[in-house]
């Protein structure tokens, strides 16, 4: 496999919406062509995904920017994480978006009850806004990714305006964890050719979109994760919703009884995640 109120979502060319087909055992790994056309989604071909809502406020408070001093001044300290065989056990990669915000750190120990490993994909001015947050996220023993500064559609960005959206993210979260996220996730799972060539970083899509953006429903989000997941998946939550956190016990609950293990998407794939994450 080479992956606060609803706002509106920015009709755009060439942003496919919907999820990733799922193997029994595997999530299918595929390279996508340098530029992707509505044509080429009727023809059949593979489409980046789309799930994530445009973020107004991607925050539950608005974003403040804090000086580096303020923040953290060397590494966190993260706590082992143990070695998965995604090969044999039944690993199951729980990712979440746009924050961090005022949930997080009730998410965090509904993670840490299970002993559950995530990857949060951050935006990098609610970073900013709330370091202390990304600290414990990261000493926790889960894994920082890029969603870029203001969840912008790359795809409607020059190169230049692509790297500094990354850039100034990676800035934010080495100050607030002393580490440089390996991964991104476009907002909106909008690629093109341009984007593609800003980083060498795998871009992370996914295979399981719970659409807790649409439904702020627990029940139906904690629903639709354990009736669509299989070994392998990449399930999409956004952890600024309230109904998301609340609907985690019954998720966690539920896929460990059937014998998953929560892993972050690095240790998905024994930590060389292919150039894109599908």
């Amino acid at each position: 496999m080479n992956i606060g109120a609803r706002s509106r979502r920015p009709a755009r060319a060439g942003v496919m919406r919907g999820t990733a087909s799922v193997l029994a055992t595997a999530i299918l790994a595929i390279t996508i062509p340098a530029s992707f056309t509505p044509a080429q989604a009727k023809a059949g071909a593979p489409a980046p995904v789309a799930g994530t809502p445009a973020v107004l406020a991607v925050a539950d408070r608005p974003a403040r920017a804090l000086p580096v001093a303020a923040v953290a001044d060397r590494p966190a300290r993260a706590v082992p994480v143990a070695a998965v065989d995604c090969r044999r056990a039944k690993c199951v990669a729980l990712t979440f978006d746009d924050g961090p915000g005022r949930h997080t750190d009730a998410l965090l120990r509904h993670l840490a009850s299970y002993r559950a490993k995530a990857t949060f994909f951050v935006v990098g001015q609610n970073v900013a806004a709330n370091p202390g947050i990304v600290r414990r996220t990261y000493a926790a023993g889960h894994e920082i990714g890029s969603h870029t500064w203001s969840h912008p559609d790359l795809t409607k960005l020059s190169a230049a305006g692509v790297r500094s959206q990354l850039a100034r993210t990676d800035r934010a979260i080495r100050a607030a964890t002393g580490v440089t996220p390996k991964l991104v996730r476009p907002p909106y799972g909008a690629l093109n050719r341009t984007v593609r060539l800003q980083t060498r970083r795998p871009m992370v899509l996914w295979s399981v979109d719970t659409l807790d953006w649409r439904f702020r429903d627990s029940a139906r989000v904690a629903r639709k994760a354990v009736t669509s997941v299989r070994p392998g998946s990449v399930i999409l939550f956004h952890d600024i919703h309230p109904s998301t956190v609340q609907a985690m016990p019954a998720v966690l609950r539920s896929l460990s009884k059937r014998g998953y293990t929560f892993v972050t998407v690095s240790q998905l794939y024994r930590n060389h995640p292919p150039r894109l994450v599908f």
